[in-house]
């Protein structure tokens, strides 16, 4: 308790980093993912070729790729944002998809029949049903940049990873462990919190038709 009273103002600005930095990288990658899953989930090559490629590449070791694009970007909030943007695609993409290809054929049908244009059907029909399921693609996106915003912490990325990698740098010290189970419970309670953010946007921007 004293460690965290004397470091009360570091660790809430961490908190904001952190939750600024998955923040600004769920929306980037919001943006990107479901803009391809619209332009692929029903071309069946493009569709299969996208969601592998995402697959391997979250097959990379995250210190890995931050390794390899250091020397592009550079420390700090750049390779951050570039790595949890990259790792946030497959869950975004492959639920865009799944939510688009989910929605029955009739119902898209009458909507045509009614005189409703292929754009329309899209934004009033297809994407409101597809709605729940891509949201949980970014849910799902949000709790895996929490963790990999804490490894950032290796090319001087901003958030909790700080307080992990500086407890880690000084084992044996006074405040090592404090200092790594600050960072450590911090992005465990962030996650929770983000989590159960969901759940509420998810119930209340969904149809009520929609809800299970």
């Amino acid at each position: 308790m004293t460690f965290w009273s004397r470091r009360w103002d570091d660790i809430l600005q961490l908190v904001l980093e952190h939750l600024a930095v998955v923040a600004l990288s769920i929306a980037i990658a919001s943006l990107i993912g479901v803009l391809i899953g619209l332009l692929v989930w029903n071309r069946p090559i493009p569709r299969s070729v996208v969601i592998a490629a995402a697959g391997v590449a979250l097959t990379i070791p995250s210190l890995a790729l931050l390794a390899l694009i250091t020397p592009a970007f550079g420390l700090g909030w750049a390779p951050t944002v570039f790595s949890l943007v990259f790792y946030s695609l497959l869950p975004i993409v492959r639920n865009t998809v799944v939510g688009l290809r989910g929605v029955s054929p009739a119902i898209v049908e009458a909507a045509k029949g009614v005189g409703m244009s292929p754009l329309a059907v899209l934004l009033r029909i297809q994407l409101p049903i597809a709605w729940p399921v891509i949201l949980t693609g970014v849910r799902v996106a949000a709790q895996l940049t929490i963790g990999i915003a804490a490894i950032a912490a290796y090319v001087a990325g901003p958030g909790l990873g700080q307080f992990i990698f500086q407890g880690l740098s000084s084992l044996g010290s006074k405040n090592a462990l404090n200092y790594a189970l600050t960072g450590t419970l911090g992005v465990v309670i962030l996650a929770l919190l983000v989590d159960g953010l969901f759940v509420l946007i998810t119930r209340y921007s969904t149809s009520r038709g929609l809800r299970a």
